[in-house]
């Protein structure tokens, strides 16, 4: 399903977000108010008689809170969990508001389904983009502090005082005067029959004055992944439930052009063999081991068409020719940078290059799906609930109200699981075929592998000139590679422009803002594609401009004769939040400090997803090409920082992802296929791999940043530059161990 069928879908649905269940808790509300709880949630135009309906126990009232009779606040978390700490974070900010005690709260979900009947109360919630703090944070807040004035409202028509009158701590009201006490599961009742006040008119707290949130709080999530109960897509097990392997032509463009199953259905356990679509085939059976091996024994014949001999060489060539193309897209254009350059004392020109990557989440992709005439269920792990109920309604015929998606925690996303809901769509059309039952459809690594939404493959020219005092005079960016909107939103390319890959080149601030000033300066984007699929890749876009203009401004530095840092510097006087995270990841890193014999530093900064990164890495090389690195340190400027410790966290899940894509990540094509299966020829980083790992935030608390993948941006080009101190020669092709470099 692509982009515009999403967006087209979730226009019925009222806009396009996701929503969070958990499996075993998602019916919710008339229970929680016919034992005495509270029901309530945020709504810009609330009604007394909805409140009232709620405290009935008829109807919910756009919930984000429920207070139970023994004090128990469960919070309503509509974005998906993928290990990412979302739960926990968006958890603080409502409790925060609602002033309830922290150790009784816990979290349950709203489902797509239940959002779609309520006409989208719980607003955009796609899990993407590093958005699933930044853009919800105003109106999540809102509806715990909706609560909290109904729950003071209704203790203080109980003591017959003005509300002024009354504190709050802990779930706990007081009233000063008296000293009386009551707690929010007494007065839950009463407050439900209560309207509920504009959500608008509420003054939030000052974040400097937050007690919950920007605290390092535990995660909320950890226990049952600790002990194992954790249930993952891969793990559901349902009652009469069968399973599914399923093939699609290795080359994206092909189609299947038959399979004889006269020997697998007598396998054991078999119960068919289907063709989902026009490019694959299942084999469904009682074990998914069972179909798996069933499928592998099918005789197959493809139709691999018009994309049997494409190469990773002849889609080099095809990028390269990008490069020099006329009439393609100028992105920024200040002053004349090419007159500039060519009048400059020092002249400097690289090209780079990075390759497609594949998302490689631990957990492959999955869909267990039950089908009626009249019903259409999926459970889930998706980033996009609404775009998986979308798919749902699409695959299985049957109108939005009569389909449901219950999500389960992913075991990775990445972005894979977001807008592409291809499995979604296999699955369905799986269960079609056996109507009432649940089947569960599981990709095999190699199938999860060869069949990815990769991140696009890109190649990148630069040139700079330098004046006689090396100070810089120009610079041009030509980057030339495939579009992730061709693929999945076709409808952002205005003109055969599109902005999104020149994501960390922008002049206007607030999302990707370039953060040097240069006097002349020209970016362009030539739009190649090819025939492999791609699609957002956690950092997408300012992982390869981050390593373009970084490792080029350490090319620049290097013959200007100025410090790498000090280079910096100069270019970023009119970036201050830029520079800012700069000097903390150069301090904290010991910039200029003696280092053991050996070891070199590299730095770099960027800034994407709202926030400001930079890093300091230490790094050794031996003359056979290995390579260590020893520690990194990381800076970033997320504005508010909800919880210290996950943003920490996130940060070395960073380094990790990003050091994996720097060594070994590299998806490759022969005759069209890819050839890289599994972890065998796509590795990733090992545990004695990992640096030590530093983390410096420093929030303005003037905005709202992402956490998840800004800081992935740095990792590259702060490595690749101290490889360049430590050899004297540029690193201009990822991933390293195609340069001759091994990773120890």
């Amino acid at each position: 399903m692509n982009s515009k069928d999403i967006s087209t879908a979730a226009t019925t649905l009222a806009q396009n977000p996701s929503m969070h269940p958990t499996r075993r808790r998602f019916i919710i509300g008339s229970a929680a108010v016919a034992s005495g709880g509270l029901a309530i949630g945020l709504n810009l135009m609330p009604t007394k008689a909805m409140a009232q309906t709620v405290a009935a126990g008829d109807t919910e009232v756009n919930v984000w809170v429920v207070v139970k009779p023994d004090d128990t606040c469960v919070i309503r978390i509509a974005r998906s969990e993928m290990g990412q700490g979302t739960r926990t974070g968006l958890a603080q900010l409502v409790a925060e508001e609602l002033e309830c005690d922290w150790a009784k709260v816990t979290t349950e979900s709203p489902t797509p389904g239940q959002s779609f009947a309520r006409k989208r109360a719980w607003g955009e919630m796609s899990t993407g983009g590093s958005r699933g703090i930044r853009t919800s944070e105003d109106y999540v807040r809102r509806g715990g502090a909706v609560a909290r004035t109904m729950l003071l409202q209704a203790a203080a028509n109980e003591f017959g005082v003005p509300v002024a009158e009354l504190s709050v701590s802990s779930g706990v009201i007081t009233h000063t005067a008296t000293g009386r006490k009551t707690s929010y599961g007494k007065v839950a009742a009463a407050a439900a029959k209560l309207t509920a006040p504009d959500a608008k008119s509420i003054q939030l707290k000052n974040p400097k004055d937050w007690k919950i949130a920007g605290k390092p709080l535990k995660r909320l999530d950890t226990a049952d992944k600790l002990n194992g109960s954790k249930v993952f897509g891969v793990d559901l097990r349902m009652d009469g439930m069968l399973c599914a392997a399923i093939k699609d032509c290795p080359v994206f463009g092909g189609k299947l052009a038959g399979f004889d199953d006269s020997k697998v259905l007598k396998m054991r356990g078999v119960k068919a063999v289907l063709q989902v679509n026009p490019s694959a085939v299942a084999v469904v059976a009682d074990t998914w081991w069972r179909a798996k091996t069933a499928l592998e024994k099918l005789p197959i014949k493809w139709d691999e068409g018009p994309n049997a001999q494409a190469s990773s060489a002849s889609i080099a060539e095809h990028l390269k020719a990008g490069l020099t193309a006329p009439g393609d897209y100028a992105g920024r254009k200040e002053g004349d940078p090419l007159a500039a350059i060519a009048g400059a004392a020092i002249k400097i020109e690289a090209t780079y290059s990075t390759p497609f990557l594949a998302h490689a989440t631990m957990e492959p992709m999955n869909c267990t799906a039950r089908i009626t005439a009249d019903r259409a269920e999926i459970w889930v792990p998706t980033q996009n609930g609404e775009a998986s109920h979308a798919a749902l309604a699409e695959a299985s015929g049957l109108p939005l109200g009569q389909c449901e998606v219950y999500k389960v925690d992913l075991g990775g996303g990445f972005g894979r699981r977001g807008g592409t809901q291809d499995y979604v769509h296999q699955a369905v059309a799986i269960a079609k075929k056996f109507p009432g039952t649940p089947v569960k459809l599981m990709w095999t690594r190699e199938e999860d592998q060869a069949h990815d939404f990769y991140r696009p493959i890109s190649q990148c020219q630069m040139s700079g000139g330098l004046d006689a005092n090396g100070n810089l005079v120009g610079l041009t960016v030509r980057s030339s590679g495939q579009s992730i909107n061709a693929w999945l939103n076709p409808q952002a390319i205005k003109g055969g422009k599109d902005e999104r890959q020149l994501q960390g080149f922008w002049k206007e601030p607030g999302d990707a803002q370039m953060g040097y000033t240069v006097p002349n300066l020209l970016t362009e984007y030539a739009i190649r594609n090819t025939h492999v699929p791609v699609g957002p890749w956690r950092g997408v876009n300012t992982n390869q401009n981050g390593v373009y203009l970084e490792c080029f401004m350490e090319e620049l530095a290097r013959a200007s004769g100025k410090d790498s840092f000090a280079f910096r510097q100069a270019l970023m006087q009119n970036h201050p939040k830029h520079l800012a995270v700069l000097n903390a990841a150069a301090e904290k890193g010991d910039w200029g400090k003696p280092l053991p014999p050996g070891v070199h530093r590299g730095i770099a900064q960027f800034m994407g997803y709202g926030s400001y990164s930079a890093a300091v890495a230490e790094v050794s090389v031996s003359a056979k090409g290995e390579v260590k690195v020893h520690r990194m340190v990381l800076a970033t400027n997320c504005g508010h920082a909800v919880n210290p410790g996950q943003i920490a966290a996130q940060v070395e899940g960073s380094v990790a992802y990003g050091l994996s894509a720097t060594f070994y990540g590299e998806i490759t094509l022969d005759k069209g296929r890819v050839k890289e299966l599994n972890f065998d020829t796509y590795p990733v980083l090992r545990l004695p791999q990992m640096p030590k790992v530093e983390t410096v935030i420093v929030p303005t608390y003037d905005f709202w940043g992402g956490v998840g993948e800004p800081t992935i941006c740095v990792v590259a080009p702060a490595v690749l530059n101290a490889i360049q101190a430590a050899t004297g020669k540029p690193v201009r092709q990822l991933p390293l161990r195609g340069q001759g470099f091994t990773f120890v």
